[in-house]
């Protein structure tokens, strides 16, 4: 399987190469705060299966080992590594894919640290597009 993706205004483009070790919905605040976001989607891979092909991301230093990988243009989170605790992985946000539907996530993580209105999130009205004006 081959995946393509990149941010926003397509300054970065990579492409992926096989299937991802997993495919998690992140819900810690680290996440959270870097997206501007309730969760995140991370698909993990191993580091080689990953190649940018257009643009170069630029590396925020989230923590400790923790590198976050993101569009110098637009600001769109594109990577995530941790030398230490994903040695030879790189997460991938999922929405960045061009088909973020092809592949569906497996678990949720981090949900000591979840929003608490999350757990109802799925309860929410919904429209395709926007609510009818009143």
């Amino acid at each position: 399987m081959t995946f393509a993706g990149g941010c926003h205004c397509g300054a970065v483009r990579y492409r992926v190469e096989g299937a991802p070790l997993t495919h998690a919905l992140c819900h810690c605040s680290d996440c959270r705060r870097h997206a501007g976001a309730p969760m995140v989607g991370w698909m993990m891979f191993r580091e080689d299966a990953i190649a940018v092909t257009k643009g170069a991301p630029k590396v925020y230093e989230s923590s400790e080992h923790g590198r976050r990988y993101f569009c110098p243009d637009c600001g769109t989170g594109l990577f995530y590594t941790n030398a230490k605790s994903l040695a030879g992985i790189t997460d991938i946000q999922s929405a960045t894919l061009d088909d973020p539907n092809a592949i569906p996530p497996r678990v949720q993580i981090q949900v000591a640290e979840r929003i608490g209105w999350m757990v109802h999130a799925h309860e929410l009205p919904t429209f395709d597009r926007f609510p009818p004006q009143k």
